[in-house]
């Protein structure tokens, strides 16, 4: 299959509209024909039900539709959300929040995670999807989802019987697309194996961890993501809250931030501190030249990256909201880009450091 987009980043449309032009990019969503916002809302701010999920935040109704009416207004019209975020509460409130302009938004949903305690509460057996999918749509206030991505890869469960499953439910109007999310390199390809062979509904989509302080998803799924001819869209993208700018060589961590929590920076990716600090260094290098934050320099880099189709961005008010968007309407110099790419490097895992050796007929993008 012809690679999406080439080597390089995925060809580039801005939306128009009556009065003019917005500065919100759009891209086709892999190899489908759907087209999605470079910049979705993550709505793990939402809610704030249990202890975990009070450290990204706590927006309510209220809160949650000023920041949609901020997203709408900016053309960004994809909302990315899970069924075990704040257990379900995410969902509902991204329900009331777009009550009334459903046909405006572009909804994502996740499941496979536990959601119960029971033995199949769990997982993406036909069982669970399909019951899943019906509580995620009561749970939202619609009668569809645009894109259903599994949470994680279910080792237990037929491939075969979970892309069935998938099918029979675009085929039955409840998704549009189905993608997925944090799978190893063979699951992905075994997967897209198993649709070709059967005929059955394809992923589009990869929602993977990619950021500037975390760039192993260059290694294998970036080349199997361009090759295969799917999207990815980004989670973390400010590498669990450590590119807000908050964290710098010798200041003590704020109080008030998410990463100030041992427990969350243990449930997020690991990242060594020196590493850390070489990263933001030379961030703040092109802070000073652009006039623009740690937060926009880090999302503008990922923006241009290959294979990326749209980038999750999280806000727990309207302040960070509003910072967020000016990610996009501009780029990097390929100068800027190079400091940042030196400063995040590390060295590869085998085989992936032998193969940058035979660029010559190999030229998918390595580390």
């Amino acid at each position: 299959m012809e690679p999406e987009g080439g080597i390089g980043p995925p060809p580039r449309e801005r939306r128009t509209e009556d009065e003019g032009e917005t500065a919100m990019e759009y891209r086709r969503l892999g190899a489908s024909g759907f087209k999605v916002p470079v910049l979705s809302l993550g709505t793990g701010t939402f809610g704030g039900r249990t202890e975990f999920f009070k450290h990204w935040g706590e927006s309510d109704v209220k809160e949650a539709t000023r920041l949609v009416d901020i997203c709408l207004e900016a053309g960004l019209d994809m909302f990315d959300t899970a069924d075990v975020y704040s257990g379900g509460q995410a969902e509902e409130i991204l329900g009331k929040a777009l009550e009334g302009r459903r046909p405006r938004a572009i909804v994502s949903t996740k499941v496979t995670f536990r959601n119960g305690p029971g033995p199949n509460d769990v997982g993406s057996s036909r069982f669970h999807l399909i019951r899943s999918v019906e509580a995620s749509l009561r749970r939202l206030g619609t009668d569809y989802v645009d894109l259903l991505q599994l949470h994680g890869f279910d080792a237990l469960t037929p491939i075969e019987e979970t892309l069935g499953a998938l099918d029979d439910l675009v085929r039955a109007g409840k998704i549009r697309y189905i993608g997925c999310s944090n799978f190893s390199g063979w699951h992905l390809m075994k997967s897209l194996a198993v649709s070709e062979k059967y005929g059955l509904a394809r992923y589009v989509a990869h929602q993977a961890y990619y950021s500037l302080v975390g760039r192993d998803f260059e290694w294998e799924l970036m080349p199997l993501a361009l090759d295969q001819g799917v999207g990815t869209v980004v989670w973390s993208p400010l590498g669990w809250g450590r590119l807000t700018g908050k964290l710098r060589r010798g200041q003590p961590k704020p109080q008030n931030a998410r990463i100030a929590s041992q427990a969350m920076v243990e449930a997020g990716p690991p990242v060594p501190d020196e590493h850390l600090f070489k990263v933001v260094d030379a961030i703040d290098e092109v802070a000073e030249e652009t006039g623009k934050t740690v937060p926009q320099i880090a999302l503008n880099w990922l923006l241009q990256r290959p294979s990326v189709a749209n980038v999750i961005i999280g806000a727990r008010n309207e302040e960070q909201l509003r910072q967020n968007l000016e990610a996009v309407g501009w780029n990097l110099t390929p100068a800027q880009v190079a400091k940042l790419d030196a400063a995040s490097a590390t060295t590869p895992i085998y085989p992936y450091w032998h193969q940058k050796g035979f660029a010559e007929r190999n030229p998918f993008p390595t580390p």
